[in-house]
């Protein structure tokens, strides 16, 4: 799927990605591929700056921890990034589907 599929949808996509706990970076690269069934195929340059907008905006936290011999940031959502899934969701679903189930309602 093109890049430009995933513009505007991503935030929710991470934070969807992270409620169920902790991953790293690459483990939420591949949960995002999994989940979609291999439709989405998101990049490094993509995930890690979002990742640490979505840090600064405070909807997720993160912290080192060591796996095997390796060190790997982890992310998690705070109560903020909670508050945000929960808000893109309804956004999400009650404009882009209210619209199709509502016949003459337009977005």
């Amino acid at each position: 799927m093109r890049a430009d599929a995933v513009r505007g949808h991503l935030d929710g996509l991470l934070l969807a990605v992270l409620e169920s706990g902790p991953l790293h970076g690459y483990a939420i690269i591949t949960a995002v591929q999994r989940r979609s069934g291999g439709a989405l195929a998101t990049r490094t340059g993509t995930i890690y700056p979002a990742l640490n907008r979505l840090e600064r905006l405070g909807m997720l936290r993160s912290s080192w921890q060591s796996i095997g011999e390796r060190r790997r940031r982890c992310y998690e959502l705070t109560d903020s990034g909670r508050r945000g899934l929960g808000t893109k969701r309804s956004a999400w679903f009650t404009g882009a589907i209210g619209s199709v189930l509502t016949p003459g309602r337009a977005i």
